[in-house]
C-alpha cells in the first residue's frame, strides 16, 4: 500500500494506492498557523487511509493481503526541505518554515517518510501518466493558493542542489506594464513576485481593487463567460500576466508541455488566451523571416486535484 498526502494551504488531501488503483481517499481542512495541529492532521489522514484501505483488503487476490503490507508514506508540501539542515524553507504556509517536519512526522507515524515540494509531486504525476505523458520536458505548474512549479526531464524530476528547481512563482513578473504597478508585496519579503499576480487570491484581489466587488476566481470566470465586462477585463489582465510569465519559462527551458493545475486551472478560457498571447514575448529574432508558431502546449492537468497527491504516493 502506498499513501500520498498533499499538504495545501487550505486543505490536506490523502489517497491510498494499491499499485496504481486508488483504494481510499480523505480530505480535511489545514490547521492554518498551527504547526502541532498540522502534524496531527497529517497523521490522522494517514491513519484513516490505512483503516479504510485495510477494510477493503481480502476482496482482491494476491499473495500478500493489503492488510498485512506496510504502507509507505509520501508527503507533498508547499515548500521544500533544506538539503543543508533538513528544515522546511520557502513555504507559503509560513508556519512550517524552520521546522523539522520530516523528523516530527516520522516520530509521530513511527515509520520513514519521503517529502517533496508539492509542485514536484504534481509534475511527476502529470509527466508519468497525465497530460504530459510521453513528453521529454514537462513544466508542471500549480496556480491555486500560491504559485509553484516542477520540472520533469526524461521522466525524472529536477530538484537541484538548493532544492528549488521550478520555483517560478518567486521570480518577478516579466515585462510589467502600467496595469501591473505598483508591484504587490509577497510573503517572501520581496515585491512583484509572479505569485502575487497569478494565484487565485491575487486574481480575486485584482478584481476587487478595480471594481470593489469581492468575488472568488471561479466567480470571476463565470461572470466573464456570462458577458460581464469587468470580469472579462480582469481575466484578460490575468491571461496577459500568465502569458508573460510562461514566455520567460519557454525562453529558458523550452518545454514540450506546460501542465496547469490548481484552482485557477479550472478557468477554461486560459488555455486559448494564454498561448494566443505568449508569442509576443517568446524569443524570436526579428528580421529573420516570418515568426514561427510557438510549439509548446498549455494543457489542463489530467488528474486534476488528485495529481499532487498521486505524485506524493509515488515518492
Amino acid at each position: 500500500m502506498r499513501i500520498g498526502v498533499d499538504l495545501g494551504g487550505t486543505k490536506i488531501e490523502g489517497i491510498a494506492l494499491e499499485g496504481t488503483r486508488e483504494t481510499a481517499r480523505a480530505r480535511i481542512p489545514t490547521p492554518r498557523e498551527d504547526y502541532a495541529g498540522t502534524i496531527e492532521a497529517i497523521a490522522s489522514v494517514v491513519e484513516r487511509l490505512e483503516r479504510e484501505a485495510r477494510g477493503t483488503a481480502g476482496v482482491r487476490g494476491g499473495s500478500r493481503p493489503v492488510a498485512d503490507a506496510p504502507a509507505s508514506v509520501g508527503l507533498g508540501i508547499p515548500g521544500t526541505l533544506s538539503p543543508a539542515t533538513g528544515l522546511v524553507k520557502n513555504a507559503n504556509s509560513t508556519w512550517l518554515i524552520g521546522r523539522p517536519l520530516q523528523a516530527d512526522l516520522e516520530a509521530r507515524l513511527n515509520r520513514p517518510l519521503r517529502i517533496a515540494n508539492d509542485a514536484n509531486c504534481f509534475a511527476i504525476s502529470e509527466a508519468t501518466d497525465g497530460a504530459g505523458a510521453g513528453a521529454d520536458v514537462v513544466f508542471g505548474i500549480i496556480v491555486g493558493t500560491g504559485t509553484g512549479a516542477g520540472v520533469v526531464v526524461g521522466g525524472e524530476v529536477l530538484g537541484g542542489p538548493n532544492g528549488i528547481a521550478g520555483e517560478w512563482g518567486h521570480n518577478p513578473l516579466p515585462w510589467p506594464d502600467d496595469r501591473d504597478l505598483p508591484p504587490p508585496p509577497c510573503y517572501c519579503g520581496r515585491h512583484g513576485c509572479i505569485e502575487t499576480y497569478l494565484s487565485g487570491p491575487a486574481l480575486a484581489r485584482d478584481h476587487e481593487q478595480r471594481t470593489g466587488a469581492r468575488l472568488t476566481a471561479e466567480q470571476i470566470a463565470e461572470r466573464s463567460t456570462a458577458g460581464d465586462p469587468d470580469a472579462e477585463a480582469t481575466l484578460e489582465r490575468h491571461a496577459s500576466r500568465m502569458a508573460r510569465a510562461l514566455a520567460s519559462i519557454i525562453n529558458v527551458l523550452d518545454p514540450d508541455v506546460i501542465v496547469l493545475g490548481g484552482g485557477v486551472s479550472n478557468i477554461g478560457a486560459l488555455y486559448e488566451r494564454v498561448p494566443r498571447l505568449w508569442g509576443e514575448w517568446v524569443f524570436e529574432c526579428h528580421g529573420a523571416g516570418p515568426p514561427e508558431e510557438v510549439r509548446t502546449r498549455l494543457v489542463r492537468a489530467r488528474h486534476g486535484d488528485a495529481s499532487g497527491v498521486r505524485g506524493a504516493a509515488w515518492l
